[in-house]
């Protein structure tokens, strides 16, 4: 990416935060790790039938709220939005668990409810970003 493309997507980031605030960013951040989840869920599904295979799960949520906790101390936005996009994922493999022959540990039926889970939380997410732009559209109709 060139120079000229990357100082215009940086203005593009700072106009939306600066429209939408911090929100917008926490709950893009949030559904960027919910992809990554169903990512990791629907290949524990595929390997299910993979000897050795050790499932996997994703973490983000309490390490996201304790980063956003800290920088709102400091009252800086920009701290804010710096801690809303580093906040970590960590990808853990349940290496002891292990019921089959086999060695694989996968548990369909666990998997497909994480995966209807992490659904239910992306829809929502997309929904609530999609609320709140409707709300600021509807709020500068008037001028």
């Amino acid at each position: 990416m060139d120079g000229a493309v990357r100082k215009n997507v940086k203005e593009e980031r700072d106009m939306s935060l600066f429209l939408y605030g911090n929100g917008i960013a926490l709950t893009e951040r949030a559904l960027d790790l919910l992809w990554m989840r169903q990512n990791i869920t629907l290949n524990n599904i595929a390997n299910d039938d993979t000897p050795d295979f050790k499932s996997q799960y994703l973490t983000f949520e309490d390490a996201l709220a304790e980063q956003v906790k800290e920088a709102s101390a400091t009252g800086s936005a920009g701290n804010v939005r710096s801690a809303i996009s580093s906040a970590p994922a960590v990808v853990h493999t349940t290496e002891d668990e292990t019921h089959r022959l086999d060695g694989n540990n996968v548990d369909m039926s666990q998997e497909q409810i994480d995966l209807v889970r992490t659904a239910y939380q992306y829809q929502y997410l997309v929904n609530s970003v999609s609320n709140e732009i409707s709300r600021l559209q509807e709020a500068a109709k008037p001028f």
